[in-house]
């Protein structure tokens, strides 16, 4: 029984590819300090196969054994997304770029990382080119850029994997409504309504089953796979933020697209993402964005108040 080790592993990523592995008679082990009093794992807690050990990831001694015994390490943890990392700049440095160092200088060079990056490192990609893994990295964020030097480091030993992922949607243990799919399919429901800013900048987006799913993927794959950057996401989810509203507009008819040309979006990033390297190794996604829409809509229908939220 091959071990895992996870940091992050109760959050929106983490609670889906947690129960994943355990299905598959992975040993998980989850390092988490439920910053948001997350019962994302209670399913896991029924497995034999599953251990949490409570903590801060930046307190690396609570969990540093089980972090050197483990086959393959999943570093989840982190501050995700630009907002929250605006939010506690010298904590988003820590978690998301210093632990990633500390980590892979305890491993033996023999055990497997596989990272999850982001694709925001692309910055402003050319007018309708596609930003392969070979693209060059213009981070617009701090999130962005620690993210990439966080890759920098862990590309920099064998036994690597980096995902770099393009924005995540749909539901999970874990649920975030704060992400671009989840927030605008919010609005949708609620509010009837959403004022768009700077519609023509696109996306690329992957379901977090998906995400979950490509990490199998790569540890029953990591003699080939590994030593290799990897886009991860829907090829024919290239979108513009007025397209990805307009596909939500098929199902709630009545949501109201107001487009501003007086404010700004803050977050500049506009590109489109080949991800056909990852494909290339036999890598097939499950659910596409408009059933991931279908999803959001059902459980908006369901929740009474929003405690999910990151920002």
């Amino acid at each position: 029984m091959k071990k895992i080790l996870i940091t992050g592993g109760a959050g929106y990523i983490g609670s889906f590819l947690t129960e994943l592995l355990l299905e598959n008679n992975f040993e998980v082990t989850v390092v988490d300090k439920l910053m948001f009093n997350e019962m994302s794992l209670a399913k896991a807690c029924s497995y034999n196969n599953f251990n949490f050990i409570k903590s801060d990831v930046l307190d690396i001694n609570n969990y540093k054994l089980e972090l050197t015994k483990a086959d393959f390490i999943i570093p989840l943890a982190g501050y995700v997304g630009a907002p929250m990392c605006r939010v506690n700049e010298t904590y988003s440095k820590k978690i998301n770029y210093e632990i990633i160092s500390d980590i892979c200088n305890l491993l033996s060079p023999n055990q497997n990382i596989i990272y999850p990056n982001t694709n925001s490192g692309y910055g402003v990609g050319e007018q309708n080119e596609l930003c392969t893994e070979e693209s060059p990295l213009k981070p617009l964020s701090g999130y962005a850029k620690w993210k990439v030097e966080s890759e920098k480091k862990v590309m920099n030993r064998q036994n690597s994997i980096s995902f770099r992922l393009a924005t995540v949607f749909g539901i999970a243990p874990r649920l975030r409504t704060d992400l671009l799919v989840n927030d605008f399919v919010q609005r949708a429901v609620k509010d009837k309504f959403i004022v768009l800013f700077e519609p023509h900048f696109k996306r690329n987006f992957i379901h977090v089953r998906d995400v979950g799913y490509t990490f199998l993927h790569a540890i029953n794959n990591m003699s080939t796979m590994k030593d290799n950057v990897f886009n991860m996401g829907l090829s024919n989810a290239n979108l513009t933020k007025l397209e990805l509203c307009d596909k939500i507009k098929q199902y709630l008819p009545n949501f109201y697209v107001n487009i501003s040309d007086y404010e700004n979006d803050p977050d500049k990033r506009d590109y489109i993402v080949s991800n056909q390297k990852l494909e290339s190794t036999g890598w097939v996604p499950k659910v596409t964005i408009e059933e991931g829409i279908q999803e959001l809509i059902k459980i908006y229908n369901l929740l009474k108040f929003n405690k999910y939220g990151n920002v």
